[in-house]
């Protein structure tokens, strides 16, 4: 009988990160993150695409096995850190594709009860990978291969990802990239993150994923507007200031200059007050183009071989998009802020009596036509056309073949903002797409 061949350090360590003793698996995880250090390394080092896999194995089922919410969570953080564990970008690709195929090929076999845990670990792992491409100094490159292997291994309709997995990630995909990059992201950068999203969302023939990627991507960004704008706002103000204050007043005066990239979406340095204080306390939110990211999703939603259920679901959106670039916000619970410039015109509307809503279902009429598409017209064309019509702008088209009887659609109420504050919201505009360059973190 010959001797026994030895196992490859991959599946040892798998074995172990299995293991049923607590202790075995802790001391697994340690020995990975040095093996995965002294191994890329090496000039000839590296990991193979099989060997990733039967590591991730090993580390799924080392959370399987993990009880207790707090020692979920910090075993989670310890998984999601190995990336920076590998010394190579070709290296932390790989090792974030083998995960989010491992989260494919297991998730079917996931209880209830342990469904959590696999939730967390996979917003961990997405928030660990933007923060390794924060380090590069958001490279315009590597944040393409970033966004071409997401796409590719969980939207593209050759993936085989499971609907909830599918669904997690469009859920977190924002959430995680303004925790990370909220405070030097640009609105140009922004537009580039989000730009594989409206490409999917044109093309694809699943309505769930048509459904999640409207509501978790685009729906997002129109209801966090007002919090981006009343974020520009103070910028603006504290930028006008800081003009008209002389060099002596600037000594004495403590500086009122925001922190440190916040003229790249952030908000305003709020360290001195208790965070979740109030209704409209929010976190850090990205900073859009709104203009531009309507015409990027326009340009995919009207393509010929574009289904018409997705067209449809797409100019609504579209609609939203260009009256936030008017400076129209789509809901009236404005932070008191971003709409100050408003306030005394909506005190004055509330003081008059509003018409009855059966006039204002006669206004609509039963065979109101609609357009197909719509409008990129400019805003100031648009705005003339309803002022001086009196009546809201039509809406979309119904489709042939939709059910009949729906009459006009249902009409949304709008903020009229006076001049100055539309003259307000395109000075943030143009704040926005001036912005210097963050100074670039270090590797």
């Amino acid at each position: 009988m010959g001797p026994r061949v030895p196992l490859p350090p991959e599946i040892q360590l798998a074995q172990r990160l299995a293991g049923n003793e607590q202790v075995t698996r802790d001391r697994a995880v340690k020995r990975l993150r040095k093996y995965i250090v002294a191994r890329t390394q090496r000039a000839a080092g590296g990991f193979t695409h099989d060997e990733l896999l039967k590591v991730w194995k090993g580390l799924f089922y080392c959370m399987w096995m993990q009880d207790k919410a707090l020692l979920q969570e910090e075993l989670g953080r310890t998984i999601s850190q190995l990336i920076h564990a590998f010394q190579t970008t070709e290296a932390q690709h790989l090792f974030l594709q083998t995960f989010w195929q491992t989260m494919n090929r297991e998730w079917t076999g996931i209880d209830r009860l342990r469904l959590d845990k696999f939730y967390m670990l996979m917003r961990m792992v997405l928030n660990e990978s933007l923060k390794a491409l924060k380090m590069q100094g958001w490279e315009e490159r590597q944040a393409e291969r970033l966004l071409e292997l997401l796409t590719t291994e969980i939207l593209h309709p050759d993936s085989q990802a499971p609907s909830g997995v599918k669904s997690h990630f469009l859920e977190i995909f924002l959430e995680e990239l303004s925790k990370v990059g909220a405070a030097e992201l640009t609105a140009d950068q922004n537009l580039k993150f989000i730009e594989p999203f409206c490409t999917i969302a044109a093309q694809t023939k699943d309505s769930l994923v048509l459904h999640n990627i409207t509501r978790g991507i685009f729906e997002t960004i129109v209801e966090q507007a007002p919090f981006a704008i009343e974020d520009l706002m103070n910028e603006l103000e504290a930028a006008e200031e800081e003009e008209g204050t002389s060099e002596d007043e600037r000594e004495d005066v403590p500086s009122k200059e925001p922190r440190r990239g916040s003229l790249h979406g952030a908000a305003p340095d709020t360290s001195e007050e208790p965070a979740g204080d109030g209704e409209d306390s929010m976190g850090p939110v990205l900073q859009f183009d709104y203009e531009a990211v309507a015409s990027r999703l326009f340009a995919a939603a009207s393509q010929q071989d574009t289904p018409s259920q997705n067209r449809k679901r797409l100019y609504k959106v579209i609609r939203k998009l260009q009256d936030l670039a008017e400076g129209l916000f789509p809901e009236d619970d404005v932070p008191e802020k971003a709409c100050r410039n408003l306030q005394e015109d909506r005190r004055e509307r509330k003081t008059k009596k509003r018409l009855p809503k059966s006039g204002l279902q006669n206004k609509a009429g039963k065979g109101g036509e609609e357009d197909s598409c719509p409008d990129l017209s400019s805003g100031a064309e648009r705005m003339a056309r309803r002022q001086g019509s009196g009546a809201e702008r039509p809406g979309p088209q119904e489709q042939p073949g939709g059910p009949a009887g729906r009459g006009a659609r249902k009409r949304r109420r709008r903020r009229q903002p006076r001049a100055g504050a539309r003259a307000k919201v395109t000075d943030c505009q143009d704040l926005r797409m001036r912005r210097r360059q963050p100074p670039r973190s270090g590797k």
